[in-house]
């Protein structure tokens, strides 16, 4: 460090040494042009700038005072050569904040170019000889290296003020989904991080990986990234809760959830169903919170796991909606289908899925339970010579009763 330091010094003296060499003649012809060469600076970019001539008259104005200011800093600078780092920012401190927001980086690099440019015709003639001239064209290319470096920082500061900003609304965004919120507010906050508020939303929560939200948000991007999918996301202490939204750009992906799941710490991550658009996430939001809090229950459970296979878990702990579903979705239909299939299955589970037991007790021929039970499969989607299918069905006929007894559907 400290023998770095040393050239910087010396380099820094022997400036002040050369500059200060300048005549006071000339330092005064460039005090006294320092208002030609802003106004030669603007006429240059609007004549090499298409771009530069169709901004309102008040953002030029704007470009001009930071250029006056750039042009009457460098006079400074050539008189006290240890102020440069001050003045040069002190040029951009000038500019309105929301500079930034209509003027990109490269055009800000475009203008530095032109103003070079004219400095480097203009100058040279207000030196006493050639050595003047000599000193005039390396002080600015020295200044404006600082003027490139000074707009970098300051489009580098803006650009982290925006993420700070952007980072904030996307958790209130998130949050408002998993509390359940639908204000319009909400989907214009949404439409504000650039997410379609019409676009179709999945949501998927577990343990967030580490204690460093920007790792985290970097991981959960880059995967979603590769799954072509847009996300919002948001660490709630040690929960992770992501909100994905369909391909935007055709890609066929065939398992976007177990990429971005990648993302969590390891252990379970559940996966909400997917709804048609944001201003009904919270439904996806509570199925998925919901099964987090279940899915202890379910040692061997797939990861991610979709809260839908997670009823069975979801019901014995209490949860109506998972109730609602597993009646809605087996019971209802076992019933509109015919009460032998019902009576099947009751059968077939209380005899531990040995068919030619549940044959004997219904009186009927093994194939026909064969039947039965295939249409128990095709009805409801479980299929009860599977442990997994059997334990959801059984829970499903369990809640079933408990709702007739309670006069409930």
């Amino acid at each position: 460090m400290a023998g770095g330091s040393e050239p910087e010094a010396h380099d820094t003296n022997v400036s002040r040494t050369e500059r200060t060499e300048l005549s006071g003649r000339t330092l005064r012809k460039l005090e006294r042009a320092s208002g030609g060469l802003a106004t030669a600076s603007i006429t240059a970019m609007e004549d090499r700038l298409t771009w530069f001539s169709r901004l309102p008259a008040d953002q030029r104005s704007n470009i001009l005072l930071v250029t006056q200011t750039g042009v009457s800093n460098f006079v400074s600078w050539l008189q006290d050569p240890s102020e440069s780092i001050r003045l040069t920012a002190e040029a951009f401190r000038a500019a309105p904040r929301d500079l930034s927001r209509w003027i990109s980086l490269r055009q800000t690099l475009e203008m530095v170019r032109t103003a070079i440019d004219v400095f480097e015709q203009q100058l040279p003639d207000l030196a006493e000889d050639e050595r003047e001239r000599i000193l005039l064209t390396e002080s600015i290319l020295r200044y404006t290296r600082e003027i490139a470096f000074a707009a970098a920082t300051s489009y580098a500061a803006a650009a982290e003020a925006r993420g700070a900003w952007d980072a904030r609304l996307e958790a209130l965004v998130v949050d408002g989904i998993v509390r359940g919120d639908t204000e319009e507010s909400l989907l214009s906050r949404a439409a504000a991080l650039g997410w379609e508020p019409s676009s179709e939303a999945t949501v998927m929560v577990g343990s967030a990986p580490s204690d460093d939200p920007p790792t985290i948000v970097y991981q959960v991007r880059s995967r979603a990234a590769r799954a072509g999918r847009s996300v919002l996301l948001v660490v709630q202490g040690s929960r992770l809760v992501v909100v994905f939204g369909e391909a935007s750009d055709g890609r066929a992906v065939r398992d976007p959830a177990s990429t971005i799941a990648e993302a969590f710490e390891e252990g379970p991550v559940v996966v909400g169903p997917t709804v048609p658009s944001l201003a009904e996430a919270h439904r996806s939001a509570e199925d998925a919170m919901s099964g987090l809090r279940a899915v202890v229950a379910w040692p061997e459970a797939p990861r991610p796991v979709a809260s839908e296979d997670l009823l069975p878990e979801r019901a014995l702990a209490g949860d109506p909606e998972a109730e609602r579903l597993l009646v809605e979705t087996i019971v209802s239909p076992l019933n509109e289908a015919g009460g032998t299939l019902l009576e099947t299955l009751d059968t077939y589970l209380e005899v531990g899925g040995v068919l030619e037991s549940c044959a004997r007790k219904l009186y009927v021929h093994p194939n026909t339970v064969r039947y039965r039970l295939r249409r128990i499969s095709e009805v409801t989607g479980r299929s009860p010579s599977n442990p997994r299918g059997a334990h959801t069905l059984r829970v499903a006929l369990g809640v079933g009763r408990l709702a007739r007894s309670r006069g409930v559907g």
